[in-house]
């Protein structure tokens, strides 16, 4: 039985997409959720997996600006995913073509099949995991917040693990993380991936990359490429023309990945 929790209905892509998630106590999408989504190039195609989903908004926010692709939100959280099912129904046009599926990305394979994630059922994969690995802070005491946001260091294989299985040979995959354990995210991606694309992420021009998305293909075998950084802020402080287009819907420049 799933128990009514506190809940606040935010706008997203500027408010073409709306999102119930909880007021406190779990994980609240904000912008890390939209920069992933827009990640996938405009005129993708084909099934994508949503992995750590929470309530939706990445995957919803690429179902909604890629008419051609079919979504699949996969979350851990039963409250989380059945808010996640009731944002695919509160966004017109979202809901025939996303499914939730409730599943443990750390799983056995045996577990996770059984969930409903099949081996090669992706055509890309998208991520952002949980943000705080455990030995560089505190859990929240909360236990749906602390899975919200706390890793296992040695987690980080398992996610991409998981993500190389359900992926097709040919597929992609996509993911958002704090810049500051890129040593660790490279460790755990590089067996399984390659033809890597960094694009690091800076709130303004003369401060250090905060964030990164890291994309790869199964097997790929071009260079390793950091790519020029994403700026958010302009100097007055509010987000630069090409930030405030993806915040809308826009895509992140296709060149800026491997073809």
């Amino acid at each position: 039985m799933i128990v009514p929790i506190a809940v606040s209905r935010d706008g997203f892509l500027g408010n073409q997409l709306l999102i119930d998630q909880p007021r406190s106590g779990s994980h609240r999408a904000g912008l890390d959720a939209v920069l992933l989504a827009s990640s996938l190039p405009a005129g993708t195609t084909g099934h994508v997996v949503d992995l750590g989903a929470g309530v939706g908004v990445a995957g919803l926010a690429v179902a909604h600006r890629l008419p051609e692709a079919t979504v699949s939100l996969v979350e851990i959280d039963p409250e989380l995913a059945h808010l996640a099912e009731g944002n695919a129904r509160l966004n017109t046009g979202l809901e025939d073509r996303t499914r939730v599926v409730v599943a443990d990305v750390l799983a056995s394979a045996a577990e996770r099949k059984g969930a409903g994630l099949d081996d090669n059922m992706a055509d890309h994969v998208i991520m952002n995991p949980p943000f705080h690995p455990v030995d560089r802070g505190r859990s929240s005491p909360a236990s749906a917040r602390a899975r919200a946001h706390a890793l296992n260091a040695d987690a980080f294989d398992g996610w991409f693990r998981t993500a190389a299985a359900v992926l097709k040979p040919s597929g992609t995959v996509t993911v958002i993380f704090r810049a500051d354990e890129l040593p660790r995210l490279l460790s755990a991606i590089s067996g399984r991936f390659g033809s890597l694309s960094l694009l690091p992420i800076h709130a303004h021009a003369d401060e250090p990359a905060h964030r990164l998305i890291l994309r790869g293909r199964p097997q790929g075998r071009a260079p390793f490429r950091i790519l020029p950084g994403l700026i958010l802020h302009a100097a007055d402080g509010g987000f630069r023309p090409d930030v405030d287009a993806v915040l809308r819907g826009a895509a992140l420049p296709v060149q800026w990945w491997q073809a």
